[in-house]
């Protein structure tokens, strides 16, 4: 949910590397004692409404190769269609769903995953549903301003074709590098979401 910050000054732009993850991670990279458990890993727990998914995928630069030192955030409604956040005024968000989550990007193979729930339909402004989605915030060294994206849900076709946003995108080419591709393992629907930084099928960055 975008959060009105107009009563704060805006900080200068500047890399996200290459210890980045040492400041939000610190487990990660075996660095203990901080905290118990690195902030953003969990969103949902035993309590949690909704259906339990999964989503995966790869982070690449122009040439294909893993993106290293990267950290991704996904940001998203509860399954009701509502934001954990100060700024929701449509009703209470469900308590046991973080609503938010980081995960640092493999420096083996630029792979993420995140156990989630299937986001409700959250409506614009004027009253329009947007489709079910997630928001994708990825940093990593060299990237000066966070890249803000979008994750649809292949089998959400019909929510998808009246989404605002996506039909402001002419290229039905360029849409698709929006749908996250459905697949299951182990009972549990798998979105697998790619991000190409560059090049051949660059995933569409949103100016928000």
């Amino acid at each position: 949910m975008v959060q009105s910050l107009d009563y704060l000054k805006e900080s200068p732009s500047q890399t996200a590397g290459p210890y980045v993850h040492i400041g939000t991670n610190p487990n990660w990279v075996e660095i203990t004692g901080v905290w118990s458990a690195d902030l953003g890993l969990v969103l949902v727990g035993p309590e949690t409404k909704g259906e339990r998914i999964i989503v995966e995928g790869r982070l690449t630069d122009g040439a294909g190769a893993p993106v290293r030192d990267a950290l991704i955030e996904i940001w998203q409604a509860d399954a009701a269609g509502l934001h954990n956040s100060p700024a929701e005024t449509r009703g209470a968000a469900d308590p046991a769903f973080a609503g938010w989550g980081r995960q640092p990007v493999s420096d083996i193979d630029g792979t993420y995953r995140f156990e989630t729930i299937r986001p409700g339909a959250v409506p614009m402004g004027d009253g329009r549903l947007q489709a079910p989605h997630i928001t994708v915030w990825i940093v990593a060294r060299g990237i000066n301003l966070g890249l803000h994206t979008r994750l649809y849900f292949a089998d959400e076709a019909k929510a998808n074709a009246r989404d605002p946003l996506l039909q402001r995108i002419p290229e039905p080419d360029r849409r698709e590098t929006l749908i996250a591709a459905r697949t299951e393992r182990d009972g549990l629907p798998v979105f697998t979401f790619d991000i190409r930084l560059q090049g051949d099928r660059e995933t569409v960055f949103l100016d928000i």
